[in-house]
């Protein structure tokens, strides 16, 4: 299996973000993701500094991949994702059913994004016939339901067609809205936000009564509450998955990666020890449950 960088869901300041992906080019990535997929208001990157990040990446042997935001609520954001689109050097990772027509139209080969609602071997039928090279399943699916539905594309003739990447690590990205949650904690207005979601660089902690910890608030995306966790399995992804997928948290992502790729070579289970993990989703559980191996 091929393990990849997710694109950064939170907004950092530019040098941290900078310094993270200078470190990414020594790490045991594979893959690379870039760019913004959450709020054109976190605009302290320009495309043009992600396309110089992408070179830097690939130029140290990295596959690079831009992605494109999820949920385009103005005309500026719909520019941005053109631009990545038409960049010239690298595929990307349409979030949005607009970049995947886009990227057809230009011949640019495309990731199907986890926002994407994809559930089904006819739609990524339908995918590859536009030029879907990569999946990434949306992350409320089981192992179960991947078997499935890629024995259906085995049926049709298409599994060989493109790879299938499951988020592995992170905070999952549950949904978006049109509403700025971030900002309504802080008491500020969607069109007054101050970007204050950069106070936050993994999340804004939501607990329910109980002092549980049921999402984590980032902006207009509502993420879990739990760090989603399938370190310890990936035994059960032989023969499914191509591609692992961990989402950057933090500087030790690069750390947390490096242990996902030893524990897939040696077979062997890992304690976790940072945040409060969960991989109920990938065992048709509760996405807050854990299952022991």
């Amino acid at each position: 299996m091929k393990f990849s960088l997710g694109p950064l869901l939170y907004f950092w300041p530019k040098t941290d973000i900078e310094a993270f992906y200078h470190a990414a080019t020594d790490s045991d990535a594979d893959i690379v993701y870039l760019g913004e997929t959450v709020c054109g208001k976190r605009r302290t990157m320009k495309p043009a500094d992600w396309l110089l990040l992408a070179r830097e990446l690939a130029a140290a042997g990295k596959n690079v991949v831009l992605s494109t935001q999820a949920l385009l609520e103005a005309p500026s954001e719909i520019n941005v994702m053109k631009k990545y689109i038409a960049n010239g050097e690298f595929s990307i990772e349409a979030n949005d059913v607009s970049a995947i027509r886009l990227a057809h139209q230009q011949n640019v080969p495309f990731v199907v994004g986890p926002a994407v609602n994809c559930y089904n071997a006819q739609t990524l039928q339908l995918f590859v016939k536009q030029g879907m090279v990569r999946w990434c399943m949306p992350v409320e699916l089981s192992r179960d339901w991947l078997s499935h539905t890629l024995n259906d594309c085995t049926a049709m003739g298409i599994r060989q067609q493109f790879e299938t990447e499951v988020f592995s690590y992170g905070f999952l990205p549950l949904a978006y809205s049109a509403r700025c949650f971030t900002a309504r904690a802080e008491g500020r207005v969607k069109d007054d936000c101050q970007t204050c979601c950069i106070h936050y660089p993994q999340g804004l902690a939501a607990n329910s009564q109980e002092n549980q910890r049921l999402f984590t608030l980032n902006g207009i995306q509502t993420q879990s509450g739990y760090c989603y966790n399938l370190i310890n399995d990936l035994a059960s992804m032989k023969g499914l998955v191509d591609v692992v997928r961990i989402s950057p948290l933090a500087d030790d992502t690069l750390s947390t990666l490096s242990a996902f790729k030893q524990a897939e070579s040696t077979g062997t289970t890992s304690p976790v020890t940072d945040h409060i993990h969960c991989n109920g989703y990938w065992h048709r559980l509760a996405g807050l449950d854990t299952q022991t191996i």
